[in-house]
């Protein structure tokens, strides 16, 4: 039996990588004669061009910019592609991992240093920009890209923005004359790991505000200021960014730079396994175990272990999910995709002791449903 492991990160946890190797060893632990692959995936969330520079043997190329309160920070991003396209994690420039619980303001939280990242891949050359949009502390609708990049955001006296997003609803004009001109010979792609449109009650401030640090008042101030943004880039370039396909990720920066870098947006889990050649290591297992910190209804809007489990389906080969959190009562829809969930708790307990305790957890759950696989296996026999 060759079983492959395909996690996603168990966020605030453990990386990819390491949530693999910790089930990898937990199988190792039992009786059960197989061998394993560990194939970590991600879906445009925050480690996913880590793992795409990884699995394509890229290099890394160190640049400072600024994080998204404008403070000077090194950062880096990757180079595949003989060095002709860009990997770019837009948490290393304006995460939310950058900023203390303490400092979280997306009123007043900036994407230009993601902006300042694209500006320096072209310094590099590259012809094409792989953009993973997860984790960021923004909500400003890409507008601090786009700053970066030669856009100016002006008002009805013909000022200029500051403090952008708050600054947002006085929008009036926005003036692309000075957008770097070697982006029309560049294509970008963004990965995008959730589907949620640009505004309303699944918006990208109503849904990401508020896990960025923004209260009622605060969301209600971003959405103004989105809503602006929207209604001068329909009058200005016809696009209607409020009604596409994963406009609401990354606070609304993947929508900006769809509008004004011509950015493809796409399923960031269909793209990373496509491009990391993952049905090849699939078309080898007879089975496969993925899982992340919560497998659940959201999980089907495109998550990680949703493309794991959707393509394993389709090859009619069995997966196992894990999971921090698995629903209560069974779930008809995941059941069509996950032939078995397990929560790796092993007793009730506060988040921050579940979140300590992921590895060994991982290890635990892996090991016993390895040796169940093993004593499965000989019940055949009988």
């Amino acid at each position: 039996m060759h079983i492959l492991i395909a996690p996603n990160a168990f966020k605030n946890s453990l990386s990819a990588y390491a949530a693999a190797q910790a089930i990898q060893k937990g199988i190792s632990l039992s009786k059960l004669e197989c061998t394993t692959e560990c194939f970590p995936i991600a879906d445009g969330g925050d480690g996913t061009a880590s793992l795409i520079i990884q699995q394509l043997k890229g290099t890394h190329v160190p640049v400072e910019v600024h994080d998204p309160l404008r403070r000077l920070i090194h950062a880096s991003f990757g180079l595949i592609d003989n060095d002709k396209t860009a990997v770019i994690e837009m948490a290393d420039a304006s995460g939310l991992r950058l900023l203390k619980h303490d400092e979280l303001d997306p009123l007043s939280a900036t994407s230009y240093g993601t902006g300042e990242m694209i500006s320096k891949a072209l310094d590099a050359g590259v012809n094409k920009i792989l953009i993973a949009m997860g984790g960021s502390a923004t909500v400003d609708g890409g507008t601090g890209i786009l700053a970066a990049l030669g856009v100016r955001f002006l008002d009805a006296a013909g000022r200029e923005l500051t403090n952008m997003p708050e600054s947002l609803t006085e929008l009036e004009q926005i003036d692309t004359s000075n957008l770097d001109k070697r982006l029309p010979d560049c294509e970008i792609i963004v990965l995008c790991d959730v589907d949620n449109k640009l505004l309303g009650p699944r918006g990208a401030a109503a849904v990401f505000g508020p896990q960025k640090g923004a209260d009622a008042i605060a969301v209600k101030k971003l959405e103004a200021g989105l809503t602006k943004f929207t209604e001068i880039t329909r009058q200005q370039t016809g696009k209607y960014i409020s009604d596409i396909k994963y406009g609401g990720t990354a606070g609304g920066a993947s929508a900006g730079v769809y509008a004004y870098l011509n950015a493809k947006l796409v399923n960031g889990i269909d793209h990373f396994m496509e491009l990391t050649e993952f049905e090849k290591a699939l078309d080898k297992s007879a089975m496969v175990i993925t899982g992340e910190g919560s497998i659940d209804e959201q999980t089907l809007q495109g998550k990680g272990p949703f493309g794991v489990a959707r393509s394993a389906k389709l090859k009619g080969i069995p997966v196992i999910g894990l999971a921090g959190k698995i629903p209560a009562r069974l779930n008809e829809q995941l059941s069509q995709y996950f032939n078995v969930l397990l929560a790796i708790g092993n007793e009730p307990s506060d988040m921050a002791t579940a979140l300590k305790h992921t590895e060994e957890n991982l290890i635990r759950v892996s090991r016993e449903t390895a040796t169940l696989i093993q004593y499965g296996i000989g019940l055949k026999k009988y």
